[in-house]
C-alpha cells in the first residue's frame, strides 16, 4: 500500500495526516507513506521528526482583500497554483501512490487536484464543522470526503461519499498514560500542571496576553506548573515581553516558555488543565485523553467555526469557553486559578469530555480509504 498524504500550514492539518499514516502502518507494516506540504508550514518540522519523507511545493493562499495589494497577491497565488499542480504531477508519477489523502490547508490543493486529473483515488479529511475552501473546491471530484461533524456533511451536499468518521487521533495520544506521564515530569499527586498553546504557529494577540498572564504568575508565585508553547513566530519576542512585564523566568522554574511541545501527548495526559484554541483536531485529542480545558476560540476563522466547536464541548461539560475579546492577561490568570482551585470539578470536566471521544475514528477512516481504492480497481 502506497499513500501520499498532503496538508499543512498549521498543526491542525498535519497531525491528522500523521495519525492516518501511523494507523496504516499498524495495518500494513509494508506500507510506504510520503507527505507533501508547503515549504513554510509547520509540516517541515513535524513530518521529518516522525520519520516520513516530505515533498515541498510552493503555493500560497488567497487574500480576501480587494485592495490593489490583495489583487496582486491573488494573481501570484493563481500563477503558483498552476505551476504547483504541474510539480505535483511529477511528484505523483515518482511516488506512484494507491491513494492521495488531503488533510486540508492550501498546501494540499495542488497535490489533490493533480491526483484527480491523473485518475488517482483521492480522499479528503475535513476536521472542522465548517468545511474549508480547499475541501469545498476539491470535494466534488474526490472519491471520499471524511468529516467529523454532521453539519459538515450537510454543507458538502451529503450523499454516500461524504462520511462522518470523527477526527483521527495520533497513536501516542491513544497510548498516553496519565500516571506514567506525570511520573516522567516529576509531578506528585498534589502538583498541578497547566499546558497552554495557541496552535502550532502561535497567535500574536493571544501570545501577547499570555505573556502578561505569565508575568502575573511569576509575581504571585503560583504553586502550579505552567508550560506554554509560543510557536515559532513568538519564540524570540515572547520571553522578552513577559520579562518586561515582570516575569523573572529564571527565578520561577515552574513556569516554562518553549517554542513547540514535541512530547505533546505526554504533556497533555499529565496536565490538570489545558488552555488552547478550539480546532477540531485538538478537541478530539482533549476528549480522547479526558482532559479539562479552557478554550479560547480563534475569531479569525470562517463562520466562527471554532466557537461552535467549543460551545458543543462546553454544553457537554468538558470545557469552559473564554472569548478572545475577553481574554485579557488578568482574566486568563483568574480563570486558570479558579479552575485549578476546584479539583473535583476538573475531574468531572475530564469525564464529561471523554464521553464525546470518537474512539473508532481511525478504523473508520482506514476502511473508507481502503474502500475508495478497491472501487477504483474494479
Amino acid at each position: 500500500m502506497r499513500l501520499y498524504i498532503t496538508g499543512g500550514g498549521t498543526g491542525g492539518h498535519v497531525t491528522p495526516g500523521l495519525a492516518i499514516a501511523r494507523y496504516f502502518e499498524q495495518k500494513h507494516p509494508d506500507a510506504v507513506v510520503r507527505f507533501a506540504g508547503s515549504a513554510r508550514g509547520i509540516e517541515n518540522k513535524l513530518v521529518p521528526r516522525e520519520g516520513y519523507p516530505l515533498d515541498t511545493i510552493e503555493i500560497i493562499g488567497l487574500s480576501r482583500s480587494m485592495s490593489p495589494k490583495g489583487l496582486a497577491h491573488n494573481l501570484k497565488a493563481a500563477r503558483l497554483a498552476v505551476s504547483a499542480v504541474g510539480k505535483a504531477k511529477k511528484l505523483l508519477r515518482e511516488a506512484r501512490p494507491d491513494c492521495v489523502i488531503g488533510c486540508g490547508g492550501y498546501a494540499s490543493f495542488a497535490v489533490v487536484r493533480a491526483a484527480q486529473q491523473m485518475g488517482i483515488p483521492t480522499v479528503l479529511l475535513e476536521v472542522n464543522a465548517l468545511p474549508g475552501k480547499v475541501t469545498q473546491m476539491l470535494a466534488k471530484k474526490a472519491d471520499r470526503v471524511l468529516v467529523c461533524f454532521e453539519q459538515a456533511k450537510t454543507l458538502l451536499g451529503g450523499g454516500d461519499k461524504v462520511v462522518v468518521t470523527g477526527a483521527p487521533v495520533r497513536g501516542e495520544i491513544l497510548s498516553a498514560d496519565r500516571k506514567k506521564a506525570r511520573a516522567r515530569f516529576g509531578l506528585s499527586e498534589d502538583d498541578q500542571l497547566v499546558v497552554s498553546f495557541w496552535g502550532s504557529m502561535g497567535a500574536k494577540y493571544m501570545n501577547e496576553h499570555m505573556a502578561g498572564t505569565i508575568a502575573l504568575e511569576c509575581k504571585n508565585n503560583v504553586p502550579y506548573r505552567h508550560v506554554h508553547a509560543s510557536g515559532a513566530a513568538a519564540r524570540d519576542w515572547m520571553p522578552r515581553l513577559a520579562e518586561e512585564q515582570g516575569a523573572a523566568l529564571r527565578e520561577h522554574p515552574n513556569i516554562e516558555l518553549t517554542e513547540y511541545i514535541y512530547d505533546m501527548a505526554d504533556r497533555m495526559a499529565a496536565a490538570d488543565l489545558i488552555v488552547c484554541r478550539a480546532g477540531a483536531a485538538t478537541m478530539g485529542e482533549l476528549c480522547m485523553l479526558g482532559r479539562p480545558a479552557l478554550l479560547v476560540p480563534s475569531p479569525f476563522v470562517a463562520e466562527n467555526h471554532q466557537e461552535k466547536n467549543a460551545r458543543a464541548l462546553e454544553q457537554a461539560g468538558g470545557c469552559r469557553v473564554l472569548l478572545e475579546k475577553d481574554a485579557s492577561p488578568q482574566r486568563l490568570y483568574d480563570e486558570i486559578g479558579e479552575l485549578l482551585s476546584d479539583r473535583e470539578r476538573l475531574r468531572q470536566m475530564g469525564r464529561d469530555a471523554t464521553r464525546l471521544a470518537a474512539h473508532d475514528a481511525s478504523e473508520k477512516i482506514y476502511r473508507e480509504i481502503m474502500q475508495a481504492v478497491r472501487e477504483r480497481q474494479k
